[in-house]
């Protein structure tokens, strides 16, 4: 009896341990399951379309990534343009999405995570200065300076940036994402903008700040820099 429990716990502990290290969304279990936005079904993803009804427009989106995009619309300077299953129904399930990203001159996409997801990112055009924080207690920070063509990875989870330096030049990056939803949670916006807000006595002694320096700072407009 003692062996089995033994052995119980063992393949439960195998199980867990495998669910913690999966590094993207779950494996499909069919070829496709092209999202369907109308249903009234809830489930972790986006339900599936009936195969009957899919056609090959599913898994095409005229994206226009080939075009600039506008930077002038928040105070960061940047645009994400994200390709997720929302907007590319053929992508739910398959555990991948992207993004193009466009950076004015000192246009920065601030410090960020992606809960569900690793990130690679190949500049296209201009240089970026990159960088990303591991976690508690070492806090290490890895940070680079990329030129066009270079190829950078983000560790999933991880606060994560890229600043263009330039002072005349625009930048533009190709970011790949082992999730059909990354998600994004802008750490400034996250802490400083959340609805409702924090109390400042938390923030205050959070960063060791005056609580009239975080009151100003929750009274910024925190903007959005993705589409």
């Amino acid at each position: 009896m003692a062996s089995s429990s033994l052995f119980l716990v063992t393949v439960l502990l195998a199980l867990v341990a495998s669910g913690v290290i999966a590094s993207s969304d779950p494996s499909p279990l069919q070829d496709f399951c092209v999202a369907d936005k109308d249903s009234p079904v809830r489930v972790n993803g986006l339900a599936c379309k009936d195969v009957k009804d899919v056609n090959v427009d599913d898994f095409f989106l005229a994206a226009n990534l080939d075009k600039p995009m506008d930077t002038t619309l928040n105070k960061v300077k940047s645009n994400v343009t994200l390709i997720n299953a929302m907007k590319l129904p053929g992508l739910n399930t398959l555990g991948i999405s992207m993004a193009r990203i466009d950076y004015a001159p000192r246009g920065q996409n601030p410090p960020h995570t992606h809960p569900r997801a690793t990130e690679i990112l190949t500049v296209l055009e201009g240089s970026l200065y990159v960088g990303f924080i591991t976690s508690n207690p070492d806090n290490k920070f890895f940070s680079k300076m990329l030129n066009k063509g270079d190829v950078f990875v983000f560790p999933q989870g991880l606060i994560h940036f890229q600043f263009n330096p330039s002072y005349d030049k625009p930048a533009v990056a190709i970011a790949a994402l082992s999730s059909q939803n990354p998600g994004a949670i802008t750490i400034a916006n996250a802490v400083f903008g959340s609805k409702p807000p924090i109390a400042d006595d938390v923030l205050a002694k959070a960063f060791q700040a005056d609580k009239t320096v975080v009151d100003w700072l929750q009274a910024q407009f925190w903007e959005d820099n993705h589409n």
